[in-house]
């Protein structure tokens, strides 16, 4: 499958349908960051109450950001003790990220322009979101090699040779 998504049918046909049932891990990468709401099963609710409801089923989940989140995202970032406290969520910080990916389970992706925000992949009206576009796949070959790409990320391999640490306000790796 490799299918191009438009606008809200990122929402629609990813977001909504796909990220939720995630089972074993779920890998966000994005520049920025805002808080979102999404409808499941008719009801909205936080994306962070999702990522929360999925740590506490085992799942591990992985968010990279480019930037610190708004003043609204930490203030909802907090209530979920999942995401502060589980081993089982991960978050950092590389300033030199404007990938926007989304990896389920090593076995559905999306690549696409959207930011983790509501206008990009939240709940948004159709006449207020912003005009996106991406792909959802589930090409193995293609999926282990963004998945390899986002691990050195994570790890932070690029740290070492990176001529902008200057402006990280958290380094992946500490010493160089």
């Amino acid at each position: 499958m490799h299918k191009l998504l438009l606008n809200r049918d990122i929402y629609t046909e990813f977001v909504q349908s796909e990220l939720p049932n995630a089972r074993r891990f779920l890998w966000i990468v994005t520049a920025d960051i805002k808080d979102l709401y999404v409808s499941i099963d008719g009801r909205f609710q936080p994306l962070l109450e999702v990522l929360s409801d999925l740590v506490e089923n085992g799942v591990a989940v992985r968010l990279i950001h480019a930037k610190e989140p708004g003043p609204r995202f930490r203030e909802e970032f907090d209530r979920f003790d999942a995401l502060i406290n589980s081993d089982s969520f991960e978050r950092i910080l590389c300033p030199r990220v404007h990938t926007k990916a989304i990896v389920i389970d090593g076995l559905r992706a999306f690549v696409g322009s959207a930011n983790l925000t509501g206008a990009g992949l939240g709940s948004k009206h159709e006449d207020k979101r912003n005009f996106e576009a991406g792909f959802m796949f589930d090409d193995q070959k293609d999926i282990n090699e963004l998945m390899h790409w986002i691990d050195t990320l994570y790890l932070g391999e690029h740290c070492i040779n990176c001529r902008r640490r200057d402006h990280c306000a958290d380094p992946i790796i500490d010493q160089i």
